[in-house]
């Protein structure tokens, strides 16, 4: 019994010490998150010269390489319509048919119109001295029988009727979707639907006039859709326009493929016309603060964050081309460590630490 006491005795010691230590630990801990927490942590790059593409953003819209409103050439009763509308087509493929059964009959009347005339054209040749097989008749000969006894006439009617005949099927003049189907089985109908080749397409945007010496002929651009911007497509510039609108602006065409057919017809688009500048210290865009209507970066040097007037000289989408501020009398220099996160709460010699 004596023995059990003991040992009940040593582990409530032991308990006791263990949180006295606890104890005696946590202002310590405390002390070192709170100094942890007071210290200010920050992302930088080396600045360095290179090359800075200089960028300019227009918008635009697309336009199919080919385009067409399919129609009947003649009037009457579509029985048929053979596609449906976003349905893919190639060259020649039937889209549609009309009620043929009178140019039908209008065939059948030209071909026996045309062989009646033919039995009278061999008997005007005979009655001049030929046989009836119409051989060595003389050219002259044979255009003024053809035209006197009707067998011209009767077979360019059947020509007429035949091309009547063909036409009551439309056909698709090029490669590509339908689109705008209108048409309607056993009516009268004046649009069938729209034929869009959109293997291709065409996108017109313009510039400024000042922007002009940065855009050439065959030079490539990069078009982005509204709906996705990382979706990127490379085209070729392809016409200028050598005129100045009333707005100051450039008329510029380019085209671009549309691959994984992604694009449509009328979609609007973000044109981005790249050109490299050379020996340019280039930092990101978060690198720069606006303070005091100037533009300011902040350079790490002895643990302090220095605060630093820029003139931003050109810019893109993620980047800004630098130097120092010409109205403050700053420069910045190669080597110098530009700090790029946390610096909208950094003010002049702010102690900072590097990530």
């Amino acid at each position: 019994m004596g023995k059990i006491v003991y040992f009940i005795f040593i582990v409530l010691c032991i308990g006791l010490g263990s949180c006295s230590n606890k104890k005696s630990e946590q202002p310590y801990d405390i002390e070192m998150h709170q100094q942890t927490m007071s210290e200010t942590y920050v992302d930088t790059v080396i600045l360095r010269t290179s090359s800075f593409d200089k960028q300019i953003v227009c918008n635009g819209r697309l336009r199919a390489k080919a385009k067409s409103e399919l129609n009947f050439v003649t009037q009457g009763v579509t029985t048929s319509i053979f596609v449906k509308e976003g349905m893919r087509v190639s060259k020649g493929a039937l889209i549609a048919a009309l009620d043929k059964r009178e140019r039908v009959r209008e065939v059948e009347k030209a071909e026996k119109e045309l062989e009646r005339t033919k039995v009278e054209l061999v008997d005007k040749l005979i009655s001049l001295g030929y046989d009836a097989t119409m051989k060595g008749v003389p050219e002259e000969m044979m255009k003024r029988a053809e035209v006197t006894s009707g067998y011209f006439t009767a077979k360019f009617q059947l020509q007429s009727a035949r091309k009547a005949l063909d036409e009551c099927n439309l056909y698709a003049p090029f490669c590509g979707r339908i689109a705008n189907l209108e048409a309607r089985p056993y009516q009268r109908n004046d649009k069938i639907c729209t034929l869009i080749d959109d293997s291709q397409f065409e996108v017109e945007f313009r510039i400024l006039e000042a922007e002009l010496s940065s855009v050439k002929k065959g030079q490539k651009i990069k078009v982005s859709p509204f709906i996705s911007d990382s979706l990127i497509f490379e085209g070729i510039v392809t016409e200028i326009n050598p005129l100045v609108d009333d707005k100051g602006l450039i008329k510029i065409m380019a085209r671009l493929d549309n691959k994984d057919n992604i694009l449509i017809d009328g979609m609007n688009v973000r044109i981005i016309i790249e050109e490299q500048v050379r020996n340019m210290f280039v930092v990101p865009k978060d690198a720069v603060v606006e303070r005091d209507g100037y533009h300011v970066i902040f350079i790490y040097k002895d643990g302090q964050a220095v605060w630093t007037y820029v003139d931003v000289v050109h810019s893109n989408i993620s980047s800004f081309a630098i130097t120092g501020c010409q109205r403050k009398e700053t420069s910045i220099h190669e080597g110098d460590i530009v700090i790029t996160s946390g610096n909208l709460n950094l003010a002049d010699g702010t102690e900072v630490k590097i990530n």
